[in-house]
């Protein structure tokens, strides 16, 4: 609050430097000048001098507070929303485009840092500015002061009439901003399947009509500035030559002075340049509407996956899962459970089989709670999850997925994940059980290797080892495999089966495979379809029902262990 104060005070300071410089013109001119007083013209000239230094030094101080408030306002908004956004939901992810809300914490705060360092506080000094133009010319001269005001109410007309078109013109482009972000975020992400397809001329076209339609919102903003700003000089050219033809005859005339003439004129371009800046600020203002309506939108979402108010704490997780007539659907009206019941007790192997759209993955996404159920239970060892600290809840599920998300850093830092301080004793205990540290101990540096951005520079089977090792290192109670070896080669799957099997030892386990060869030794197999368990039971006992586990496993093996498309 007080830089607050410090650059309000230093921008009216500011303000009254200005104002006193036309005066001691004025004062120059007839006291000094036309009489010929040299040396109270030198005296003068030295308050005349002081004056403008005490405005270049309040005009820095102005300056520097009110950036330095923008600054940290869009250091604390950007944290604002980064914070807001990991703790929605997936289902909001789902629906909005990962570039349209980068566009929120980036093109939007910035348009914000222009209104609170250039903007909001400026307009206070333009205001005050304004008034005590108006005071100086009403005491000097109010006949010539009331003349030019006269022309006030075109000035408003002209701002009022821009105002309307502006907004909406900066509206379309933060909108037209926002769909290249995303535009650009998708193709970049998915670069090689253009690649692939030999979809960049399609791509970029695409990308070219999005850019057009930007270029053309940014030109009808662009013509509305053309056309403002010289027609707020051709109006404030209007005051100039009404102070020359009216105040021109009264000094003429020796009813006013030509000190007071001068100053008038001064005083002029200093008047229609803070109402300029003040349309201008408005400009801004409008910009700042769109994009704040943008930002207090998104963090007033709440598709938020609710804490518990008096959080459970279970001081030691057995393992037990158990669904109990589970519902969920993630669009209204499209159920993808139905009912869905099951146990798997501590240290149970179970794997969770089905065809496309069956409901597998959504399983794995409500036991870690990053979807909320519409009806039913699940608990864990006896607790329903939603009672559960998420915290706690996903400190005790180990998740390896087949589409493995590398971060940029440290391979140690990957493997660690959240640790400020990790164990590298553990981390060298998880790769060796995994079978990771020899090709982890071949890369240049080894566990200090700085990965690219989604591990690109590893191979499939890398990442996946990388992330068993993740999930070893953090040694959950309860284990989860989606899909977890369905993208690696017959002999790095091999290495991964031995690892996994040191791996699940003890733990509580749920593995959806494609290759139904590889959960053959589970304890039990859930068979999805249609959002329903439809069979249970060992490998053995599904395939003498020949049923719907029995047609898939002949299927692949028909196929020689072809893969299942993903649910």
């Amino acid at each position: 609050m007080k830089f607050v104060v410090l650059g309000a005070i230093a921008l009216l300071a500011s303000s009254g430097c200005q104002l006193i410089e036309p005066y001691l013109v004025k004062v120059g001119i007839d006291r000094y000048i036309l009489p010929g007083d040299t040396k109270g013209l030198v005296g003068l000239l030295w308050i005349y001098l002081a004056v403008a230094l005490g405005d270049f030094i309040f005009s820095f101080i102005q300056a520097y507070i009110t950036n330095y408030l923008g600054q940290k306002t869009m250091y604390n908004l950007r944290m604002d929303i980064f914070g807001h956004l990991q703790r929605l939901s997936l289902r909001y992810f789902d629906r909005n485009p990962v570039g349209r809300l980068v566009t929120r914490a980036t093109s939007d705060v910035e348009v914000l840092n222009q209104l609170f360092s250039t903007g909001l506080v400026t307009v206070i000094g333009d205001l005050a500015m304004i008034a005590g133009i108006m005071l100086a010319m009403l005491l000097l001269h109010w006949k010539l002061a009331l003349l030019i005001f006269s022309i006030l109410p075109v000035l408003l007309v002209v701002t009022f009439y821009f105002r309307g078109k502006l907004r909406e013109a900066f509206r379309l482009v933060r909108a037209r901003i926002a769909r290249i972000n995303a535009f650009l975020q998708e193709a970049l992400s998915g670069i090689s399947v253009i690649q692939l397809f030999n979809q960049q001329d399609k791509t970029r076209d695409k990308f070219d009509v999005l850019n057009a339609e930007n270029m053309d919102a940014h030109l009808n903003t662009v013509f509305y500035y053309a056309l403002f700003f010289p027609l707020m000089e051709l109006i404030g050219a209007f005051a100039t030559a009404i102070i020359l033809w009216y105040g021109g005859v009264n000094v003429m005339e020796g009813t006013l002075t030509f000190g007071v003439l001068v100053a008038f004129i001064q005083y002029s371009g200093k008047f229609f340049r803070p109402i300029s800046d003040l349309s201008e600020k408005y400009n801004i203002f409008q910009a700042a509407a769109a994009s704040s309506e943008r930002i207090f939108n998104l963090l007033d979402t709440r598709q938020i996956i609710p804490e518990p108010d008096s959080p459970v704490w279970l001081d030691r997780v057995e393992g037990r899962v158990e669904f109990r007539d589970v519902q969920f659907a993630y669009n209204e009206g499209e159920p993808v459970l139905k009912g869905v019941g099951f146990t798997v007790e501590p240290g149970e192997k179970i794997a969770i089989v089905g065809s496309t759209g069956a409901g597998k993955t959504t399983i794995i996404n409500l036991l870690a709670r990053f979807y909320d159920i519409r009806g039913g239970e699940i608990t864990i060892d006896g607790t329903d999850i939603r009672k559960l600290s998420k915290k706690m809840l996903r400190q005790n599920i180990g998740i390896a997925l087949q589409d493995v998300f590398i971060f940029s850093g440290t391979v140690k830092s990957n493997i660690a994940l959240g640790e400020d301080d990790p164990s590298m004793e553990r981390i060298l205990e998880a790769s060796k059980a995994i079978g990771a540290h020899g090709f982890i101990s071949r890369l240049p540096g080894g566990y200090d290797h700085v990965l690219t951005e989604r591990g690109s520079t590893l191979s499939v089977g890398q990442r996946q080892l990388l992330s068993f090792t993740r999930v070893m290192y953090t040694s959950p109670s309860i284990l989860v495999l989606d899909e977890a070896t369905s993208s690696v080669d017959t002999h790095t799957e091999h290495v991964i089966q031995a690892a996994l099997e040191r791996l699940i030892t003890g733990r509580t386990s749920l593995v959806i495979a494609h290759r139904l060869s590889t959960i053959r030794h589970v304890d039990r197999i859930l068979v999805m379809h249609h959002g329903r368990i439809a069979e249970t039971g060992t490998h053995e006992e599904l395939l003498a029902r020949r049923g719907i586990y029995f047609n898939l496993y002949q299927l692949q093996y028909r196929d020689q262990e072809v893969a299942l498309p993903e649910a």
